[in-house]
């Protein structure tokens, strides 16, 4: 065998071991992000309980989504001009310590106007994580192997959406919602204050937003459609899995376990659909591919809308 061949196949092992050497972090890192994640979604599957428990009705309720996301919203935005004085390191940490300090606030509250305090908090605690996890992530592991690296970190949105609500109905046999929050936001601390003993890479300031910039981004139509688009698809998503336990208990008159059962049975199917649907992108066109995603997700939605009893569930 050529001398070059030997060298080629050496340096590919040496790659494969140099991103094996990093998975346990990549690990630690996606981790961190499912519980970013879930603390955002699993006021889902406990809002027929919380809507009980403070006396409220459906749009007071639903309006708390609208609290978090303004704090997301806020936190997102923000990200870089912290990042640019703590470090992408330390933001993570502090996105963490405040996320599960706001949990442990949140399941403390006994008024409307506290839990919507607290919830504006969580979502900012948990938007100032994505830029800073994904700069620290690219990184500690080599641009060779970003690819791979990201999807294992993308994982964890996915994976939250099934976890959520069956993860609040197994501590709901022992705990209250109250105790699910502070589980996560006690779990949250630790994450964020073991990330500062075995936490790596990310010791370097972030980028704030430059107007200039921004400007020039804001000027390009294609910006605002595909804004238009995430929205969308993100509502469609998002919104109606918040709102969906609670539709089918206090609306249908499912059993609450049931009702987060299968809300959280059913987005397993989403991790398989990510294949599929690069696969029709690159059949189809990405126009054509999400003119068809937009068209079926919308017509399940009214069904959905309509459908009484079981037939909800199909």
């Amino acid at each position: 065998m050529p001398a070059s061949l030997h060298t080629i196949s050496g340096n590919e092992m040496s790659d494969e071991v140099s991103f094996r050497s990093h998975l346990p972090f990549l690990l630690y890192l996606s981790g961190m992000y499912f519980l970013n994640f879930i603390a955002r979604i699993i006021l889902g599957p406990l809002l027929p309980v919380i809507e009980g428990d403070l006396n409220i009705g459906h749009g007071e309720a639903g309006a708390l989504f609208f609290y978090m996301s303004l704090g997301l919203l806020v936190g997102f935005t923000g990200s870089g001009f912290v990042a640019s004085r703590l470090t992408h390191r330390w933001t993570i940490i502090l996105s963490s310590l405040a996320l599960g300090g706001s949990l442990l606030v949140v399941s403390l509250g006994h008024s409307l106007w506290w839990m919507r305090t607290g919830l504006i908090i969580v979502g900012l605690s948990a938007g100032l994580y994505l830029p800073s996890g994904i700069a620290t992530l690219t990184d500690v592991v080599s641009s060779k192997h970003w690819g791979k690296a990201i999807a294992i970190h993308e994982l964890a949105p996915n994976l939250s959406f099934v976890a959520a609500p069956l993860l609040a109905e197994g501590l709901m046999i022992w705990l209250s919602w109250r105790g699910v929050m502070a589980v996560l936001g006690v779990a949250a601390v630790a994450a964020g204050a073991a990330f500062i003993r075995l936490g790596k890479g990310g010791v370097f300031p972030g980028e704030p937003p430059s107007p200039r910039n921004l400007r020039v981004l804001l000027a390009l139509p294609s910006l605002w459609i595909t804004m238009a688009l995430f929205s969308i698809g993100i509502g469609m998503s998002l919104a109606v899995y918040n709102m969906l336990p609670l539709y089918l208990v206090a609306e249908q008159g499912f059993e609450r376990v049931l009702a987060n059962s299968l809300v959280g049975l059913a987005r397993v199917a989403g991790l398989g659909v990510v294949i599929l649907a690069g696969w029709l992108t690159d059949r189809f066109g990405p126009k054509r591919t999400l003119g068809g995603v937009f068209l079926a997700t919308g017509m399940a939605t009214i069904l959905l809308g309509m459908a009484r009893n079981m037939w909800i569930i199909p």
